[in-house]
């Protein structure tokens, strides 16, 4: 966007001082803007092509700078409304889609949550980006949204690390719930589940999490952020990173193993620290 900018400055023969001062504009905004530390608003999009007598281009600038917008979408800005609207935005989004690809190395995916799990990521999601009330509506939302699983003409592949089953991100006895719900899921017959145990060789280090959806996006959630690819170059390239990380995955009675172990590892501590009602 900044380079695209810039070219147009140089071709109706302005420095940026006099971009500047046709635009009102103090001179340091403008190269904020050609060097991207500053977002221009559909705004400055219009005055700049004016300004530069290049109005015909501020269509395609605004189409760039919306899409700019969808990639990089700001929690902030995202659940500014509370969290239950961003679910309903996901679950129109699922709808839509056939062929659900999905790695998590950290927390278990949203289709697979028991409500009690979902009422732990959502209360920590209120409290890190301040969010206030909204964990009930958005609980009930994913839940809804669960029934995707249990339609015939969608299907999905899920690769998750032990490490995920492990972690302790909520109180013992919903992670037990939530291991066990893992199990029954895994048998759906539209649904490939599989773990990548501890004792596993990676060829592709399990860096972060991200979700393919179709051939049309790949969704990645950061602290700050959720980011949407959709060039097909990025789509591509996760497509073969996640075949690398299912091709080193156990299945079957085998990730059913590994899940078992961890419930019983689990069940063996809490006897023994008698949190099971924390």
């Amino acid at each position: 966007m900044g380079m695209r900018l810039r070219e147009l400055r140089t071709a109706a023969g302005f420095t940026g001082k006099q971009l500047a001062e046709a635009a009102s504009w103090p001179a340091s905004k403008i190269s904020k803007l050609e060097n991207g530390r500053q977002t221009p608003t559909d705004e400055d999009i219009r005055t700049w092509t004016g300004v530069t007598g290049a109005a015909g281009e501020a269509a395609g600038l605004l189409a760039s700078l919306h899409t700019l917008e969808l990639q990089h979408a700001e929690w902030r800005r995202l659940l500014s409304p509370g969290l239950r609207p961003h679910q309903d935005t996901l679950a129109a989004i699922d709808s839509r889609t056939r062929l659900f690809r999905i790695f998590e190395p950290t927390v278990i995916p949203g289709l697979l949550q028991t409500a009690e799990y979902a009422r732990a990521r959502f209360a920590e999601t209120a409290t890190v980006h301040e969010v206030s009330g909204g964990v009930d509506d958005a609980v009930a939302a994913r839940v809804q949204g669960q029934e995707q699983l249990y339609r015939p003409d969608k299907k999905f592949h899920f690769v998750l690390t032990e490490a995920t089953l492990r972690y302790c991100l909520c109180a013992p006895d919903v992670m037990m719930a939530q291991l066990d719900r893992l199990v029954s899921l895994s048998a759906l017959r539209n649904v490939r589940f599989g773990v990548i145990g501890f004792e596993t060789r990676y060829v592709i280090a399990p860096a972060h999490g991200f979700w393919l959806l179709d051939q049309d996006l790949v969704t990645i959630e950061t602290f700050s952020a959720e980011l949407n690819l959709a060039q097909p170059q990025e789509i591509q390239f996760y497509a073969g990173v996640f075949d690398q990380l299912a091709a080193v995955a156990s299945y079957g009675s085998a990730a059913r193993t590994i899940i078992t172990r961890v419930l019983d590892d689990l069940a063996t501590e809490t006897d023994e620290t008698g949190e099971a009602g924390a």
